[in-house]
């Protein structure tokens, strides 16, 4: 028993940090790529970052109001319709999101 105490003591073992400093996300995580995306020029769609993840686009929409309530502020550049003759109608309609750093 002691010896997984002394395993389990050894993974809780952090680096501190400031305190009231930001939390950095882990390397090589979904929420690391997403914000890669957010942060390149031209932005990504909902749709680019759920299947740069395989997460469904309601989670990458719940994902967004997680990045709000952190304080990420995150804007639409562009909306594209494609309602009206000759055009996909709402399923070809999009908006393209950017994190305000």
């Amino acid at each position: 028993m002691a010896a997984l105490r002394i395993l389990l003591a050894g993974k809780l073992a952090r680096t501190p940090r400031e305190p009231g400093a930001p939390r950095k996300p882990r390397e090589g995580t979904k929420q690391e790529q997403v914000l890669a995306m957010l942060r390149r020029p031209e932005g990504a769609t909902v749709a680019q970052i759920a299947e740069a993840t395989g997460w469904a686009q309601h989670t990458v929409r719940g994902f967004f109001a997680g990045l709000k309530k952190k304080g990420h502020a995150v804007e639409v550049m562009e909306r594209v319709r494609q309602v009206g003759p000759n055009k996909e109608g709402a399923r070809g309609s999009f908006t393209i999101y950017r994190i305000v750093e």
